[in-house]
Protein backbone atom coordinates (compact mmCIF):
# COMPACT_ATOMS: atom_id res chain seq x y z
CA UNK A 1 0.00 0.00 0.00
CA UNK A 2 1.14 3.57 -0.37
CA UNK A 3 -0.01 7.25 -0.28
CA UNK A 4 -0.38 9.97 -2.88
CA UNK A 5 2.00 12.47 -3.65
CA UNK A 6 2.03 15.75 -1.12
CA UNK A 7 0.77 13.21 1.73
CA UNK A 8 -2.55 12.79 0.85
CA UNK A 9 -3.95 9.78 2.40
CA UNK A 10 -4.67 6.41 0.19
CA UNK A 11 -7.93 5.71 2.63
CA UNK A 12 -9.31 9.11 0.47
CA UNK A 13 -7.84 7.80 -2.91
CA UNK A 14 -9.66 4.08 -2.61
CA UNK A 15 -12.60 6.00 -1.87
CA UNK A 16 -12.41 8.01 -5.48
CA UNK A 17 -11.39 4.84 -7.02
CA UNK A 18 -8.02 6.45 -8.38
CA UNK A 19 -4.38 5.44 -8.42
CA UNK A 20 -1.12 7.58 -7.75
CA UNK A 21 0.79 8.82 -10.75
CA UNK A 22 -1.31 7.28 -13.48
CA UNK A 23 0.52 7.95 -16.94
CA UNK A 24 -1.49 8.31 -20.28
CA UNK A 25 -3.02 5.05 -20.98
CA UNK A 26 -3.45 3.31 -24.84
CA UNK A 27 -6.52 1.42 -23.80
CA UNK A 28 -8.83 2.25 -21.25
CA UNK A 29 -11.58 -0.36 -20.54
CA UNK A 30 -13.54 -2.74 -18.15
CA UNK A 31 -16.14 -0.66 -16.75
CA UNK A 32 -18.04 -1.97 -14.43
CA UNK A 33 -20.29 1.06 -12.80
CA UNK A 34 -17.71 3.57 -11.67
CA UNK A 35 -14.70 0.80 -11.94
CA UNK A 36 -12.29 1.49 -14.78
CA UNK A 37 -8.83 -0.47 -15.25
CA UNK A 38 -6.36 2.14 -17.13
CA UNK A 39 -4.72 -0.05 -19.54
CA UNK A 40 -0.40 1.02 -19.75
CA UNK A 41 1.14 -1.06 -23.10
CA UNK A 42 4.63 -1.49 -21.91
CA UNK A 43 5.89 -4.03 -24.22
CA UNK A 44 4.15 -6.14 -27.03
CA UNK A 45 2.62 -8.21 -24.62
CA UNK A 46 3.44 -6.50 -20.99
CA UNK A 47 0.58 -4.19 -20.37
CA UNK A 48 0.53 -2.20 -16.55
CA UNK A 49 -3.07 -1.86 -15.44
CA UNK A 50 -4.17 0.81 -13.02
CA UNK A 51 -7.02 1.49 -10.57
CA UNK A 52 -8.48 -0.05 -7.73
CA UNK A 53 -5.52 -0.46 -5.54
CA UNK A 54 -1.71 -1.55 -6.76
CA UNK A 55 -0.62 -1.59 -9.72
CA UNK A 56 -1.33 -4.89 -11.36
CA UNK A 57 0.90 -6.23 -14.76
CA UNK A 58 -0.75 -8.84 -17.72
CA UNK A 59 2.23 -10.51 -19.47
CA UNK A 60 0.91 -12.43 -22.17
CA UNK A 61 2.24 -15.63 -23.12
CA UNK A 62 1.72 -18.10 -25.64
CA UNK A 63 -0.44 -20.37 -23.34
CA UNK A 64 -2.28 -17.55 -21.18
CA UNK A 65 -1.79 -13.96 -19.00
CA UNK A 66 0.21 -14.03 -16.19
CA UNK A 67 -1.65 -11.71 -13.79
CA UNK A 68 0.57 -10.06 -10.82
CA UNK A 69 -1.85 -8.64 -8.44
CA UNK A 70 -5.63 -8.10 -8.43
CA UNK A 71 -6.41 -4.77 -6.06
CA UNK A 72 -9.22 -4.22 -3.66
CA UNK A 73 -12.37 -6.18 -3.90
CA UNK A 74 -14.92 -5.69 -6.39
CA UNK A 75 -11.84 -5.53 -9.07
CA UNK A 76 -11.37 -8.20 -10.54
CA UNK A 77 -14.53 -8.58 -13.24
CA UNK A 78 -13.40 -5.40 -14.38
CA UNK A 79 -9.35 -6.62 -15.14
CA UNK A 80 -10.93 -10.12 -16.52
CA UNK A 81 -12.77 -7.81 -19.02
CA UNK A 82 -9.83 -5.30 -19.46
CA UNK A 83 -7.73 -8.57 -20.34
CA UNK A 84 -10.60 -9.74 -22.71
CA UNK A 85 -9.84 -6.94 -24.61
CA UNK A 86 -6.58 -7.34 -24.79
CA UNK A 87 -5.83 -11.07 -26.11
CA UNK A 88 -8.13 -14.17 -26.32
CA UNK A 89 -5.90 -16.09 -24.06
CA UNK A 90 -7.41 -16.31 -20.75
CA UNK A 91 -6.11 -15.66 -17.66
CA UNK A 92 -3.81 -19.24 -15.91
CA UNK A 93 -1.77 -17.79 -13.60
CA UNK A 94 -1.90 -15.05 -10.71
CA UNK A 95 0.97 -14.23 -8.67
CA UNK A 96 0.60 -11.98 -5.59
CA UNK A 97 3.28 -9.67 -4.70
CA UNK A 98 2.47 -9.69 -1.03
CA UNK A 99 -0.67 -10.00 1.38
CA UNK A 100 -2.53 -7.02 1.46
CA UNK A 101 -6.02 -6.09 0.44
CA UNK A 102 -5.52 -3.88 -2.32
CA UNK A 103 -3.14 -6.14 -4.14
CA UNK A 104 -5.31 -9.97 -3.39
CA UNK A 105 -8.81 -8.88 -3.04
CA UNK A 106 -9.97 -9.69 -6.88
CA UNK A 107 -8.56 -12.75 -6.53
CA UNK A 108 -11.78 -14.37 -5.25
CA UNK A 109 -13.39 -13.21 -8.67
CA UNK A 110 -11.01 -15.53 -11.00
CA UNK A 111 -12.16 -19.17 -11.34
CA UNK A 112 -10.89 -22.28 -9.30
CA UNK A 113 -8.73 -23.02 -12.47
CA UNK A 114 -6.56 -20.44 -12.17
CA UNK A 115 -2.79 -21.23 -9.96
CA UNK A 116 -2.44 -18.35 -7.61
CA UNK A 117 1.09 -17.97 -6.48
CA UNK A 118 2.76 -16.47 -3.79
CA UNK A 119 5.45 -16.16 -0.87
CA UNK A 120 5.15 -19.00 1.41
CA UNK A 121 4.85 -16.47 4.52
CA UNK A 122 2.46 -14.19 1.84
CA UNK A 123 0.04 -17.16 2.10
CA UNK A 124 0.20 -17.75 5.63
CA UNK A 125 -0.85 -14.16 6.20
CA UNK A 126 -3.84 -13.67 3.57
CA UNK A 127 -5.23 -17.00 5.50
CA UNK A 128 -4.65 -14.63 9.06
CA UNK A 129 -5.75 -11.06 7.32
CA UNK A 130 -4.13 -9.03 10.05
CA UNK A 131 -4.78 -4.96 10.02
CA UNK A 132 -2.05 -3.29 8.62
CA UNK A 133 0.28 -1.22 11.12
CA UNK A 134 -0.15 2.51 10.83
CA UNK A 135 -2.97 2.26 8.03
CA UNK A 136 -6.94 2.94 9.30
CA UNK A 137 -9.63 1.08 7.92
CA UNK A 138 -11.90 -2.01 8.03
CA UNK A 139 -11.09 -4.11 5.38
CA UNK A 140 -13.32 -7.90 5.22
CA UNK A 141 -11.91 -10.68 4.85
CA UNK A 142 -12.32 -12.06 0.70
CA UNK A 143 -10.77 -15.39 1.71
CA UNK A 144 -13.06 -16.31 4.41
CA UNK A 145 -16.07 -15.43 2.75
CA UNK A 146 -15.25 -17.06 -0.23
CA UNK A 147 -14.33 -20.31 1.64
CA UNK A 148 -10.60 -20.12 0.51
CA UNK A 149 -11.30 -19.15 -2.96
CA UNK A 150 -8.25 -17.16 -4.51
CA UNK A 151 -5.55 -18.25 -2.01
CA UNK A 152 -2.59 -19.39 -3.45
CA UNK A 153 -1.99 -22.97 -4.27
CA UNK A 154 1.50 -22.85 -4.89
CA UNK A 155 4.31 -21.46 -2.93
CA UNK A 156 7.92 -20.77 -2.84
CA UNK A 157 10.75 -19.77 -0.12
CA UNK A 158 13.56 -18.11 -1.95
CA UNK A 159 12.81 -18.60 -5.74
CA UNK A 160 10.89 -19.70 -8.64
CA UNK A 161 10.55 -19.74 -12.18
CA UNK A 162 7.46 -20.36 -13.91
CA UNK A 163 7.64 -20.84 -17.87
CA UNK A 164 10.27 -20.74 -20.20
CA UNK A 165 12.47 -19.07 -23.12
CA UNK A 166 10.39 -15.51 -23.95
CA UNK A 167 6.97 -16.74 -21.35
CA UNK A 168 9.03 -17.21 -18.25
CA UNK A 169 8.81 -15.72 -15.24
CA UNK A 170 11.37 -15.55 -12.21
CA UNK A 171 10.03 -14.83 -8.51
CA UNK A 172 12.28 -13.45 -5.83
CA UNK A 173 12.37 -13.45 -2.11
CA UNK A 174 15.11 -11.44 -0.50
CA UNK A 175 13.72 -10.68 2.79
CA UNK A 176 11.57 -8.76 5.06
CA UNK A 177 10.25 -5.48 4.30
CA UNK A 178 7.09 -3.72 3.65
CA UNK A 179 5.61 -7.15 4.56
CA UNK A 180 7.31 -10.62 5.55
CA UNK A 181 6.56 -12.35 2.24
CA UNK A 182 7.25 -9.89 -0.58
CA UNK A 183 7.62 -11.18 -4.18
CA UNK A 184 9.53 -9.50 -6.78
CA UNK A 185 8.23 -10.59 -10.20
CA UNK A 186 10.49 -10.60 -12.83
CA UNK A 187 10.16 -11.10 -16.60
CA UNK A 188 13.81 -11.61 -17.94
CA UNK A 189 12.91 -11.37 -21.48
CA UNK A 190 11.47 -7.90 -21.41
CA UNK A 191 14.00 -6.70 -19.07
CA UNK A 192 11.51 -5.79 -16.48
CA UNK A 193 10.26 -6.29 -13.23
CA UNK A 194 7.41 -5.80 -10.98
CA UNK A 195 8.32 -4.63 -7.19
CA UNK A 196 5.33 -4.64 -5.67
CA UNK A 197 4.54 -2.39 -2.52
CA UNK A 198 8.21 -2.95 -1.59
CA UNK A 199 9.28 0.02 -3.90
CA UNK A 200 5.84 1.77 -3.61
CA UNK A 201 7.01 5.36 -5.48
CA UNK A 202 9.15 7.74 -3.77
CA UNK A 203 7.89 7.69 -0.87
CA UNK A 204 7.89 6.83 2.98
CA UNK A 205 7.17 2.70 2.58
CA UNK A 206 4.71 1.14 4.77
CA UNK A 207 6.47 -1.24 7.18
CA UNK A 208 3.59 -3.25 8.28
CA UNK A 209 5.00 -5.36 11.34
CA UNK A 210 1.60 -6.75 12.18
CA UNK A 211 2.27 -8.81 8.74
CA UNK A 212 5.48 -9.25 9.44
CA UNK A 213 7.70 -6.46 7.60
CA UNK A 214 10.67 -4.59 9.12
CA UNK A 215 12.04 -1.42 8.97
CA UNK A 216 15.49 -2.53 10.40
CA UNK A 217 15.87 -4.81 7.11
CA UNK A 218 13.70 -2.76 4.92
CA UNK A 219 16.89 -0.84 2.89
CA UNK A 220 18.87 -4.12 2.80
CA UNK A 221 15.82 -6.19 1.02
CA UNK A 222 16.32 -3.12 -1.21
CA UNK A 223 19.90 -3.31 -2.04
CA UNK A 224 19.55 -7.06 -2.39
CA UNK A 225 17.18 -7.10 -5.06
CA UNK A 226 19.31 -3.95 -6.68
CA UNK A 227 22.47 -6.12 -6.85
CA UNK A 228 20.85 -9.71 -7.74
CA UNK A 229 18.41 -8.72 -10.37
CA UNK A 230 20.72 -6.73 -12.77
CA UNK A 231 19.34 -7.05 -16.25
CA UNK A 232 16.63 -4.88 -16.31
CA UNK A 233 15.89 -1.25 -17.77
CA UNK A 234 11.75 -0.81 -16.04
CA UNK A 235 10.27 -0.94 -12.83
CA UNK A 236 6.65 -1.72 -12.46
CA UNK A 237 6.37 0.16 -8.72
CA UNK A 238 3.09 -0.76 -6.54
CA UNK A 239 1.96 2.50 -7.13
CA UNK A 240 3.23 4.86 -9.22
CA UNK A 241 4.51 5.17 -12.55
CA UNK A 242 7.60 3.12 -13.45
CA UNK A 243 10.70 3.67 -12.43
CA UNK A 244 14.25 1.85 -12.98
CA UNK A 245 17.35 0.32 -11.02
CA UNK A 246 18.81 3.95 -10.45
CA UNK A 247 15.66 5.06 -8.94
CA UNK A 248 15.20 1.62 -6.83
CA UNK A 249 19.05 2.21 -5.42
CA UNK A 250 17.70 5.86 -4.52
CA UNK A 251 14.79 4.27 -2.27
CA UNK A 252 17.20 2.02 -0.55
CA UNK A 253 19.03 4.95 0.18
CA UNK A 254 15.95 7.42 1.46
CA UNK A 255 15.04 4.65 3.64
CA UNK A 256 18.56 3.63 4.92
CA UNK A 257 18.63 7.15 6.00
CA UNK A 258 15.16 7.73 7.85
CA UNK A 259 16.47 4.08 10.19
CA UNK A 260 19.80 5.46 10.30
CA UNK A 261 18.04 9.27 11.90
CA UNK A 262 15.00 7.09 13.89
CA UNK A 263 17.99 4.94 15.11
CA UNK A 264 20.26 7.93 16.37
CA UNK A 265 17.10 9.32 17.82
CA UNK A 266 16.00 6.44 19.61
CA UNK A 267 19.63 6.60 21.50
CA UNK A 268 18.96 9.90 22.32
CA UNK A 269 16.23 9.24 24.00
CA UNK A 270 13.58 10.67 21.44
CA UNK A 271 10.12 9.80 21.23
CA UNK A 272 8.61 8.09 17.96
CA UNK A 273 6.19 10.99 17.77
CA UNK A 274 8.78 13.79 18.46
CA UNK A 275 11.28 12.68 15.64
CA UNK A 276 8.14 12.50 13.11
CA UNK A 277 7.50 16.32 13.70
CA UNK A 278 10.94 16.76 13.03
CA UNK A 279 12.38 14.69 11.31
CA UNK A 280 13.02 15.86 6.79
CA UNK A 281 14.96 13.92 4.45
CA UNK A 282 18.20 14.84 3.56
CA UNK A 283 18.25 17.85 0.83
CA UNK A 284 18.92 15.48 -2.41
CA UNK A 285 15.72 13.79 -1.48
CA UNK A 286 13.11 16.32 -0.34
CA UNK A 287 11.75 17.34 -3.61
CA UNK A 288 11.20 13.20 -5.16
CA UNK A 289 9.91 11.93 -2.31
CA UNK A 290 6.95 12.38 -0.29
CA UNK A 291 5.65 11.77 3.29
CA UNK A 292 3.11 10.11 4.83
CA UNK A 293 0.55 11.09 7.27
CA UNK A 294 1.92 12.48 11.00
CA UNK A 295 -0.22 9.42 12.51
CA UNK A 296 0.86 6.76 10.08
CA UNK A 297 4.52 7.87 9.79
CA UNK A 298 4.86 7.61 13.88
CA UNK A 299 3.33 3.80 13.36
CA UNK A 300 5.75 3.19 11.05
CA UNK A 301 8.95 5.03 13.29
CA UNK A 302 7.95 2.66 16.48
CA UNK A 303 8.14 -0.03 14.39
CA UNK A 304 11.69 0.70 13.96
CA UNK A 305 12.36 1.42 17.58
CA UNK A 306 10.10 -1.31 18.76
CA UNK A 307 12.86 -3.54 16.71
CA UNK A 308 15.70 -2.04 18.19
CA UNK A 309 14.20 -2.65 21.63
CA UNK A 310 13.94 -6.71 20.45
CA UNK A 311 17.56 -7.00 19.58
Amino acid sequence: MSFREHGVSRVAVLGALVVVGALPVGVVSGQQGQMEVEVEQLQDNLYVLRGGGGNSAAFVTSDGVVLVDTKVAGWGQPLIDAIGELTSNPVTTIINTHAHFDHVSGNVEFPATVEFVAHDNAKTLMEEWNPVTGFPGNFPDVFETSGGQGLPTRTYQDRLTLGSGADQVDLYYFGRGHTGGDTWVVFPALRTMHAGDMFPGKQVPIMDASNGGSGLEYANTLRMAYSTVTDIDTIITGHSVQMDRDDLREMADFVDGLVSAAKQAKAQGVSAADFVADWSPKPRFRVDFSMPAPASFQAWVQVIYDEIDAM
